[in-house]
C-alpha cells in the first residue's frame, strides 16, 4: 500500500470541557489527552508517519505534551474544523491519509487494519458503531419514533486517498461540512463502512473525562516505593528540610542542599517505578549538582512516572531527629512537597519521630528521613 500518514486534528479550543487549558493539552491519566491520540497510532505498523494540526498559538502546549514523539513539523490550522484538515492536507505529500480526532484517546489497532483493508475497494472508508438506544421525535413529550434500521454512529480515523480527499475540498469549496466523509460524499465519491469501537468514544463532556479516567484506572497496576536518607549537621544554620528552610543554628551537610526529606521521597518515587536511584540520575560526584535545590530532583521523579503514563497517589514522609521540632513546619513542607509534585496536600503525609536519644540522631548529629510512594503505572 502507499505511504499512510494519520493526521490528527488537534486545532479546536475545547471550551466544552470547561477550565482554562484546551482538552487536548489536559492531562488524562497523568499524560495529556493529545499524547493519548498520537501514541494510539504512531507504533501502529501500517503506519508511516503522523502529522499534526494545532492552533495558533498552541506551539508550545504541542511541544510540550508531544516531547520525544516523531511527529515532524506542526501545521497551523484554521478557525473552522475543514480549514484545519485542508491545511494538513497540504502538509502531506501522497498517499494514504487518516483524519482522526485528538479528543478520541483511543485507537485500537485492529480499526485501523479494517479502514486501510477497505480501501481496496473503495475511495474512503469510516469505522461505525449501530445506534442501539430507540430514536425518537419530540420536544417536552414523545412525537413519534424514527426508524434506527440504517443508523449509524459515525467516528474517526476516517481513511482516504489523499487525492480524492483533497478533490473532495476543492469541490465544496468554502462550503465544507465538518465530517471528511460527509465532504467525500457530495463530491460523488465511495465510503466504505468498517466496524468501529465503542472505545473510539469522543470526548466532548466533563462525564466522558471521568469515564476514560476509569477506565485507564482500571487497566493501571498500583506499586510501592520506598526511600531513605541521612545527613550530618555540619557548618551553621538555616537548613533545608522538605523543599523549605527552617532557622535551625546547624545545617546539613551534603553535595546539594542535603535536603533529607525531598531526597527520600525521590528515591521512594523512583523506586515505586523501578528507575534506579536519586545517586544514579544525580551523582555526588557531579560537580553540576553542588549545591543544587533539591525540587530539581524531585519533579524529575515526577516527570519520569508521568512520562510513563503513570500517576503519583500519596507520598508519606518520616523524619527521623531530635532537632529541629518538624511540627511548626509540617503544614508548609507538606504544601510544599504537593506544589513540587503537582497533588492535592491531603496526598502527602509528614510525619516526625525521634529515636528516644538512641543512635546519632539521638544524639543530635545529623537528621534520619523514610518515605513510601504509592504511584500507579500502565500494566
Amino acid at each position: 500500500m502507499d505511504q499512510v500518514t494519520a493526521l490528527i486534528v488537534a486545532a479546536g479550543s475545547g471550551t466544552r470541557m470547561g477550565g482554562d487549558t484546551a482538552k487536548q493539552y489536559r492531562p488524562l491519566a497523568g499524560k495529556p489527552l493529545l499524547r493519548h491520540a498520537v501514541e494510539a497510532l504512531i507504533g501502529h505498523p501500517r503506519i508511516s508517519a503522523v502529522r499534526v494540526v494545532i492552533g495558533q498559538g498552541q506551539e508550545d502546549l504541542a511541544s510540550a505534551a508531544l516531547a520525544g514523539l516523531d511527529v515532524g513539523a506542526f501545521v497551523i490550522g484554521g478557525a473552522e474544523r475543514a480549514d484545519s484538515v485542508r491545511a494538513g492536507l497540504e502538509a502531506i505529500g501522497r498517499g494514504v491519509v487518516l483524519v482522526h480526532d485528538a479528543a478520541r484517546p483511543f485507537c485500537p489497532p485492529e480499526v485501523v487494519d479494517r479502514l486501510l483493508d477497505a480501501l481496496g475497494k473503495a475511495d474512503g472508508a469510516v469505522p461505525v458503531l449501530p445506534v442501539a438506544d430507540t430514536l425518537a421525535k419530540g420536544d417536552s413529550e414523545l412525537r413519534g419514533t424514527v426508524n434506527r434500521t440504517q443508523l449509524l454512529r459515525i467516528q474517526t480515523p476516517q481513511a482516504f486517498h489523499l487525492e480524492d480527499l483533497r478533490y473532495a475540498y476543492d469541490e465544496a469549496g468554502s462550503s465544507a461540512p465538518t465530517d471528511e466523509s460527509t465532504v467525500m460524499q457530495h463530491a460523488g465519491l465511495k465510503v466504505a463502512t468498517v466496524a468501529g469501537d465503542e472505545i473510539l468514544h469522543k470526548l466532548t463532556s466533563p462525564r466522558d473525562w471521568e469515564r476514560a479516567e476509569m477506565m485507564l484506572a482500571a487497566r493501571m497496576i498500583s506499586r510501592s516505593g520506598t526511600g531513605f536518607d541521612v545527613h550530618a549537621f555540619d557548618g551553621p544554620g538555616p537548613l533545608i528540610m522538605g523543599g523549605i528552610t527552617i532557622d535551625h543554628p546547624q545545617g546539613l551537610a551534603g553535595h546539594s542542599d542535603a535536603d533529607v526529606v525531598l531526597h527520600a521521597i525521590t528515591d521512594a518515587l523512583l523506586g515505586a517505578a523501578a528507575l534506579g536511584d536519586i545517586g544514579q540520575h544525580f551523582p555526588p560526584s557531579d560537580p553540576q549538582w553542588k549545591g543544587a535545590a533539591s525540587d530539581r530532583f524531585l519533579r524529575h521523579a515526577a516527570d519520569l512516572i508521568t512520562g510513563k503514563g503513570g500517576i503519583i497517589d500519596h507520598v508519606d514522609c518520616t523524619v527521623i531527629c531530635e532537632a529541629p521540632k518538624v511540627g511548626p513546619h509540617r503544614a508548609a513542607i507538606q504544601a510544599r512537597v504537593a506544589e513540587i509534585l503537582d497533588l492535592r496536600p491531603e496526598a502527602v503525609s509528614i510525619k516526625a519521630t525521634t529515636t528516644e536519644q538512641l543512635g546519632f540522631t539521638g544524639r543530635r548529629e545529623g537528621i534520619a528521613s523514610s518515605a513510601i510512594a504509592t504511584i500507579r503505572l500502565p500494566a
